[in-house]
């Protein structure tokens, strides 16, 4: 079996960029959540009124979802940029949290798990901006990947670990 490595580190250890020049592109796909937890008065009036004071906090958070995964790489060092195909966002009220969930897909030498992951945070860091003045107590609970496929490694979904 072959031994696991940090992917981003070179033989002396320091931080690097991970050479692709070799690598075949492949079709790539990656979905990532994001669950923001909501106060109960919060949630009333995004439920009762489809906004929460600034305007609709789930179309924010879908568009800031998407600008988000097509800049991953100003945001996260080394990542690669990469030519997105799609970028879809979801994000939608369920009970006292607004679950988000982010699909890129494209055709590149590099996977787009970061893509998903960044436009899913991104997406939970808009909503939570947005109903913040219907209550402080919004917390950003989970970001985390969902599943991934093509590559080297193969498809991948959560659980499977």
């Amino acid at each position: 079996m072959k031994e696991k490595r940090l992917s981003h580190a070179g033989p002396d250890g320091r931080a690097r960029m991970v050479d692709l020049s070799g690598k075949e592109e492949t079709d790539r796909f990656a979905r990532a959540e994001a669950v923001v937890r909501l106060g109960p008065e919060a949630a009333r009036l995004l439920s009762e009124t489809g906004t929460a004071g600034k305007g609709d906090p789930l179309e924010a958070a879908r568009i800031a979802g998407v600008m988000a995964a097509k800049r991953t790489p100003e945001w996260i060092p080394l990542c690669h940029p990469i030519p997105l195909d799609h970028v879809e966002v979801e994000a939608r009220l369920e009970g006292e949290r607004i679950r988000i969930t982010c699909s890129v897909s494209c055709r590149a030498r590099t996977g787009v798990e970061m893509e998903a992951m960044t436009g899913a945070a991104a997406a939970a860091l808009t909503a939570y901006d947005m109903c913040k003045s219907a209550g402080k107590g919004a917390v950003v609970e989970t970001v985390r990947l969902l599943e991934k496929r093509g590559g080297k490694s193969g498809d991948w979904t959560a659980g499977e670990d």
